[in-house]
């Protein structure tokens, strides 16, 4: 399939243009002192023409039996067809049949982050020359705010805060790492947190399908 960069948007953040739209998949959070949890996410990417993705995730702890892993192929929730785009004999049949459960609304939220990701016009030296230098911006609703610095390319985006600001009733967080990969059409993510007196480890990690 032949890719098209999304209308109006700016050439500054081409290195980024494949993280654009909307994405949802499950995933598993395990860390000392929080236990093992399964969640939903909703992931979105957008942009305004400006030099820059807005980003926007919510996390919502499902209440059903962690799984040992990750969902294998084929076994992800299906996505709600757009009225729309599917017409009025979609809509229709979705009438007959049988209500599905909204995975989204059963779940409690864990997690809100909003930000925006800009590629840097600095190159730090040791950069490879395809990839970008990138500058990530994320404030997360519990009282945290993260500056990522990092790099993008061949569909790969490492991060690694570069400073971390909270107010006095936020958790301390001390260091995060993210990595995200897009892998045969799904975007997947692990991230790495030092926090709660524990050094620097692995604490969540999804796999994405675009909506």
């Amino acid at each position: 399939m032949t890719f098209t960069f999304p209308d109006g948007l700016s050439p500054e953040v081409y290195p980024l243009a494949w993280l654009v739209g909307r994405w949802r998949g499950e995933g598993v959070i395990e860390y000392p002192g929080i236990g093992k949890k399964s969640f939903v996410q909703d992931l979105v990417f957008d942009h305004d023409g400006g030099p820059y993705l807005r980003f926007e995730s919510t996390l919502r702890v499902l209440e059903d039996a962690v799984p040992d892993e990750l969902p294998g192929d084929g076994e992800w929730p299906a996505p709600v067809p757009d009225p729309t785009e599917t017409g009025v004999s979609a809509a229709a049949d979705a009438a007959e049949a049988p209500a599905a459960p909204d995975v989204a609304a059963t779940g409690t939220v864990w997690s809100t982050e909003t930000g925006y990701w800009r590629v840097s016009t600095d190159r730090p030296d040791g950069l490879e020359e395809d990839k970008q230098a990138l500058e990530v911006l994320v404030a997360d609703a519990s009282g945290r705010i993260t500056v990522y610095v990092g790099a993008a390319g061949n569909g790969r985006i490492d991060l690694a805060s570069d400073a971390i600001a909270r107010t006095s009733t936020a958790s301390e967080v001390r260091a995060s790492k993210r990595l995200y990969g897009l892998v045969q059409g799904r975007l997947l993510w692990v991230e790495e947190l030092a926090a709660f007196g524990e050094p620097l480890r692995s604490y969540a990690s999804a796999e994405l399908d675009r909506q």
